[in-house]
């Protein structure tokens, strides 16, 4: 047995090392253990109708450095349509104590998110102007917790009339249809879908959906109004519904302008508005920088600037429609 007087220099130098080695030992043992931060998903529709958009959003991620499941982790939540558990779902993830939240789920979400919080990160993705709906301050000084990307969707709306009038130039009324959830985003695409029926000479009819079961009456009015087509503006509901929307356009053989354009089943007619690729990369860009230590208040509202023109070549021919060839030539990509 060594007494303390006995102790000599070396002794003391090991005891010393050995205590300076397992005080740093501490510190890295704790890091492995920490928990990967979470990102919460806030989304409409369903994981099969946004598995395109969550592709494109991890590839975001992924350009960062950020890998689901290695070093990150991300917390879905989806509300199927049922707007009205929003506040609900965004106080899960809140409660869940993830890093950001992504609303995946168009202006609804995004309005949620941030009535939910003042303090957990917030990163949307909207058609609509985010300074008029009160989601930041100014584009390039958000303040708060709240930042994005913002699509074309809206400003895009009378190119999406003047498309179909290009390609059935013998139809004079056409049919709009919105969904009045959130209000400011669907009056500002009837404002300028009505400027551009108007410039063209053409009837422009205004209908609303809500939910799902609103569909069977617009279809219905359709047929009443004798309208030759139908213009849905890009919206999380009809996007989670394209099949069902799809199947009752090919039972009345109502020429549709969708954001979806599947081939199988048969989807809409033509397309027109941002590449959901480009925009969900960025997203998922800033959720990244946002792990990476960013503040939502110092990343300027980013716009998604691509824009894509699709053509359903499989759903002229189920409606026996002659697509032009000027309008084939100009389409980033032609499904047959």
């Amino acid at each position: 047995m060594i007494l303390p007087a006995e102790r000599g220099p070396n002794m003391r130098r090991r005891e010393f090392v050995g205590v300076l080695s397992g005080a740093a030992a501490w510190p890295l043992a704790a890091r492995a253990q920490q928990p990967l931060p979470v990102i919460g998903v806030l989304a409409t529709a369903s994981p099969e109708a946004n598995a395109a958009r969550l592709r494109a959003f991890r590839e975001g991620l992924g350009v960062a450095g950020f890998v689901e499941g290695q070093n990150a982790n991300i917390e879905y939540r989806w509300v199927e349509q049922d707007s009205g558990r929003m506040p609900e779902v965004a106080a899960q993830l809140i409660d869940h104590q993830v890093a950001v939240i992504v609303t995946a789920g168009g202006t609804a979400s995004a309005l949620a998110a941030k009535a939910a919080t003042t303090s957990v990160p917030i990163v949307f993705g909207i058609g609509g102007d985010p300074v008029d709906l009160g989601l930041v301050a100014s584009l390039s000084q958000p303040g708060g917790n709240v930042t994005g990307v913002t699509s074309l969707n809206v400003e895009v709306a009378p190119k999406r009339l003047e498309l179909m009038h290009e390609l059935l130039p013998s139809v004079t009324v056409m049919g709009l249809l919105v969904s009045p959830v959130v209000p400011k985003y669907s009056e500002t695409t009837i404002r300028l879908s009505q400027a551009a029926a108007d410039a063209a000479g053409l009837q422009l009819h205004v209908l609303r959906a809500s939910s799902e079961g609103d569909f069977d009456a617009v279809f219905e009015s359709v047929i009443k109004l004798r309208a030759g087509a139908l213009v849905i503006a890009p919206d999380n509901l009809f996007t989670a519904h394209s099949e069902q929307l799809a199947a009752l356009t090919l039972a009345m053989r109502c020429p549709l302008f969708t954001n979806f354009v599947g081939s199988s089943p048969p989807g809409g007619l033509l397309s027109y508005g941002s590449s959901e690729t480009e925009y969900y990369r960025l997203i998922g860009a800033y959720a990244a920088r946002i792990l990476r230590g960013d503040k939502p208040a110092d990343l300027p509202v980013q716009r998604s600037t691509k824009v894509e023109l699709i053509v359903n070549l499989k759903t002229a021919k189920a409606l026996g429609l002659n697509v032009p060839q000027t309008l084939l030539a100009r389409a980033d990509e032609i499904i047959e």
